[in-house]
């Protein structure tokens, strides 16, 4: 077992353990949600986070230009609300489901990147870009026209990534990856502290996603809590850990086991196993996510 690992590519080790420890940490979102509506989940989740990276820069000033605080702003709020809609889909749908959503975000970024900062598309990336959104179809299995409410905000959370995934990149070259992510994950408690306060006076099922009661957390949430807070920081630096080692489209290819390892997790959660149009519809997804991050080699 160990000559099996130690024969594995790093880079792809490190992002199946980093893929390993987001499901897991979905997976504990997903648990916690049954108890408290998403929105507090989020609080939570973005608030352990703020609170390390806020450390680690105590601890280690930052170095950088700046500069372009509107655009950070921009980064900030598109990715707390696709994460918003992501957590609000992981309580609601199977987690393999929501997370295969969310992957869609490479698609996304491909498009986005071919129109706005003018990087070409090859012919495999257009085809895979068909293979993706063929895939997320068999996925919704959609009534006609018409998509169910978390059909339209799963590809939102795909879509908010993607434009997320995009102004980093911009960012990077002008700002401490740790203010990126401390302005992503303020803004990602502070909101939803708001929006929870807003909730004591205003609601409407319209708006469940973003609006919910504070419950104060009991017990064994807590430490469910903790985990899910540590499990995402386990993720992130696994994840940093293997751009840093192996080619990116390597790695982005090898992100797409976190779908696999969310099924699983999510049939031991009592998620039912998908249909075979379902299946077939996540098989896609992952084949176009390869595609696209082979192109990027």
């Amino acid at each position: 077992m160990r000559q099996f690992i130690s024969g594995i590519n790093r880079g792809v080790l490190f992002m199946l353990l980093s893929s390993f420890s987001f499901a897991f940490d979905g997976a504990f979102a997903k648990v916690l949600s049954s108890g408290m509506d998403s929105v507090e989940v989020v609080f939570f989740r973005n608030g352990l986070t703020m609170i390390f990276v806020a450390l680690s820069i105590f601890k280690l000033p930052i170095k950088q230009v700046g500069g372009r605080p509107w655009l950070l702003l921009f980064r900030a709020l598109i990715g707390f609300a696709s994460m918003l809609v992501f957590f609000y889909n992981i309580a609601h749908i199977p987690l393999a489901d929501a997370i295969t959503f969310s992957r869609t975000a490479p698609i996304f970024t491909a498009i986005l990147a071919f129109f706005f900062l003018k990087e070409k598309i090859g012919w495999k990336g257009w085809v895979a870009v068909f293979i993706g959104f063929l895939g997320i179809v068999f996925v919704m299995k959609p009534d006609g026209i018409m998509l169910s409410k978390t059909d339209f905000l799963g590809l939102c959370s795909g879509l908010g990534a993607a434009l997320a995934y995009t102004s980093v990149r911009e960012l990077n070259k002008v700002y401490d990856t740790r203010v990126i992510v401390l302005a992503f994950v303020s803004t990602g408690t502070i909101f939803p502290a708001f929006f929870m306060i807003l909730s004591e006076f205003f609601h409407t099922p319209m708006f469940d996603f973003m609006l919910g009661h504070f419950v104060l957390p009991q017990g064994i949430q807590w430490l469910y809590i903790v985990l899910m807070g540590l499990s995402g920081a386990i993720g992130q630096v696994y994840m940093t850990k293997a751009f840093a080692t192996t080619k990116a489209g390597i790695v982005g290819a090898a992100g797409y086991s976190i779908i696999f390892f969310s099924l699983i997790i999510g049939i031991v959660l009592g998620d039912g196993l998908p249909d075979i149009v379902g299946l077939f519809g996540i098989l896609l997804v992952v084949l176009s996510g390869i595609i696209v991050a082979k192109e990027k080699e």
